[in-house]
């Protein structure tokens, strides 16, 4: 049963309307950083209308304005969802209602109402209930402003619960809003001046299942669109009209509009014209009414009768409007698309019968100590991030788009793609990207999602995504779109020991070190008459004996106890003079791996170097098992003392040794019994 039935049937039973109490009718859910001059009184729909409407069939214009918050891209990308149904009614379930009875029916009102949206990776359902900010009883956000409709309401208050807050909506753009609302992928690109280079891309765009919209942006409102290289809004003579809100042209500022088709028309005068054919959410008032709009005299004077019974622009839907390239280059500064794949584009029936993409997906994340090296400039632990494998059927453009899931707090992403040899590896070190130079570098920004566009020949490539700084963790999708056969997986080793981690002592005294007779002649004091010692005894032995607080880290309770599980096979928990002697002997080596990946400081060793440790001791692990190494044994400053790097060392070597006991044959996998399981995973 789904939240949203389990709250209908508690109302029903109770005989009352539903409560959000996870986004609480109070002054922090609205404004977190700063107080507003009024006080918000919350209102449901039905005190504020004596019929409000969720969703008013039959309307293919929105009214919807932004209020208060000002938050004009949220607008734009709900009037983009209206224009698409087929997205539409799986962000706003189509079953709910505002009916004056409270029962179990699929539309009966209960106060709450539930909306979809593709969060962090995945499909969401978020429940809300319809108590709205008001001041002096009008709503202040987004709202309808004639058509009493209440679902731009209450999705936006759904998007500001995901946020945390209405006022995070303030800082969002379009790009997110469109990603969060369809599960496709977003691009933005800048309207150049070269309009044959706009043919070609977006004819290949609308043979897609890809939803691609412009918009216009003056200088001063478009910061956002200014970092994109290929923009040249300066280049640009925009006039806007005294109300500041539209061009002159009739084009409104900061809306998107979805464009239809590239159409050509044969004039009169022998000449070939391309049109864009666009639509406004937003009606007719949104049109243009630049030359080939809905009245102008072109279509009677250069337009034969046929040309103008093909294109019919007197019967296009009400906010569609034609439009030279010319006018299209001049009006407008951003294109901006969502690219969709055969399952996101399914129902959506502007999209029947495209080509649809071809996706592959990785979700990961970046770990402390694991797979969060950082970007380029870290040259020490940039391999550390995940090793994404794409291969390409075929030379092809691409589409790459990382999104992180760190929505309140984002950290600066990025990636970078390498060439492949054709011999490829297991892994590739940072040796390989020191003398390996990256083909595309997207941007490093704070976006929630960072794409790039790119031509790649066919055959392998390595993509790198990252944070900025080393050590900043989050969890992330990445996405590749290809018009093409594509493959993607993670590079990544398998787990496996490479030589023994337990030296064997020589049998001859070692007469070099003055201490290993004092380590033995102590030993033989707490050892009991089978010259053995137990856990116990064993870390009085190591106190008293190690050399200095450096090695010494080694010699606490919970490392004895590892030691004693590694050498004993009685099952007593005792520890032989020789084993003893073995452990001192690999104590060691241990010590000479630890120190020589301690560059910086000796005795510290940096979470990021723990793996080559291993490896250097005999153990090659994978990103899974490193992570729980890491959770483990990793301190709060991102570092590993001695002694938990000896534990780590323990750890693995009591886990590969019961493996290979249970797993004679090398198969790769054993059977254990819930008491086996147990017992191993309380030993490791």
């Amino acid at each position: 049963m789904s939240e949203y039935d389990r709250i209908r049937r508690q109302c029903a039973k109770k005989g009352e309307l539903w409560e959000d109490t996870d986004f609480p009718t109070t002054q922090t859910s609205i404004f977190y950083h700063q107080s507003p001059p009024f006080q918000f009184t919350w209102k449901r729909p039905k005190d504020l209308d004596t019929n409000p409407v969720f969703i008013r069939e039959g309307t293919s214009v929105l009214d919807v304005v932004p209020g208060k918050l000002g938050d004009r891209w949220l607008v734009s990308t709900l009037a983009c969802l209206y224009l698409s149904k087929g997205f539409f009614y799986r962000v706003v379930p189509a079953d709910q209602a505002f009916e004056p009875s409270i029962n179990a029916s699929a539309s009966g009102y209960c106060g709450a109402f539930r909306f979809r949206v593709w969060w962090c990776g995945e499909w969401v359902e978020v429940t809300v209930d319809d108590r709205l900010p008001t001041v002096n009883g009008r709503l202040v956000f987004a709202h309808c402003s004639n058509s009493a409709q209440y679902w731009p309401c209450l999705l936006e208050k759904a998007y500001a619960k995901l946020h945390g807050s209405y006022e995070a909506l303030k800082y969002g753009s379009t790009l997110d809003g469109l990603a969060d609302l369809t599960g496709g992928v977003t691009e933005s690109l800048g309207v150049k001046l070269d309009a044959s280079f706009h043919v070609r891309l977006l004819s290949r765009l609308l043979a897609n299942t890809s939803i691609i919209t412009v918009v216009a942006q003056t200088n001063a409102n478009n910061k956002e669109n200014n970092r994109n290289n290929d923009s040249n809004i300066s280049d640009k003579n925009q006039q806007i009209d005294s109300s500041g809100r539209r061009l002159a042209s009739g084009i409104l500022l900061g809306i998107n509009y979805k464009i239809c088709s590239i159409e050509k028309v044969d004039t009169l005068n022998n000449e070939n014209v391309s049109l864009m054919r666009l639509r406004c959410p937003f009606g007719i008032s949104g049109e243009s009414t630049s030359d080939w709009c809905r009245n102008c005299p072109n279509w009677n004077e250069l337009v034969s009768n046929g040309e103008r019974e093909r294109l019919a622009p007197h019967q296009l839907a009400e906010g569609e409007f034609y439009l030279s390239f010319n006018d299209f280059v001049e009006n407008f500064t951003q294109i901006e698309c969502v690219h969709l794949d055969a399952e996101t584009s399914r129902d959506e029936p502007t999209l029947q019968g495209k080509v649809p993409w071809t996706t592959r997906v990785y979700q990961g994340c970046w770990q402390r100590g694991v797979t969060a090296g950082g970007c380029r400039n870290n040259d020490e632990t940039f391999h550390i991030n995940p090793q994404l494998h794409l291969i390409l059927s075929d030379a092809d453009e691409i589409v790459i788009s990382l999104n992180q899931h760190s929505v309140l707090e984002p950290k600066v992403v990025g990636f970078s793609v390498y060439p492949l040899p054709k011999l490829g590896s297991d892994v590739f070190n940072k040796a390989f990207f020191k003398k390996t130079k990256s083909l595309v570098n997207s941007q490093y920004t704070n976006s929630r999602q960072v794409s790039h566009r790119c031509q790649l020949e066919q055959g392998g490539y390595l993509i790198i995504p990252t944070t900025f700084e080393t050590a900043h963790e989050g969890s992330f999708t990445l996405r590749v779109y290809s018009t093409q056969p594509i493959k993607l997986k993670l590079v990544d080793l398998s787990p496996c020991q490479v030589k023994p981690s337990i030296i064997r002592a020589p049998n001859t005294p070692v007469t070099d070190s003055k201490s290993v007779g004092q380590y033995e002649a102590v030993f033989l004091q707490l050892a009991d008459e089978h010259r053995t010692v137990n856990a116990f005894e064993l870390h009085e032995l190591l106190e008293a004996c190690l050399p200095n607080d450096y090695i010494k880290s080694c010699a606490n309770i919970e490392v004895c106890r590892q030691v004693i599980l590694v050498f004993d096979v009685s099952g007593l928990g005792r520890l032989k003079l020789s084993d003893f002697r073995d452990f001192m002997a690999s104590l060691k080596q241990w010590q000479a791996a630890f120190k020589c990946h301690t560059k910086e400081k000796t005795g510290i060793l940096r979470a990021e170097r723990l793996r080559d440790s291993l490896f250097d001791v005999g153990f090659q692990v994978n990103n899974e098992v490193l992570s729980a190494l890491i959770l483990r044994h990793m301190r709060k400053d991102g570092t590993l003392r001695f002694g938990d790097f000896v534990s780590a060392v323990l750890h693995l070597t009591v886990a590969f040794g019961t493996f290979d006991k249970r797993d004679p044959l090398q198969n790769g996998s054993v059977k254990l019994t819930l008491t086996e399981w147990l017992k191993y995973a309380l030993l490791c």
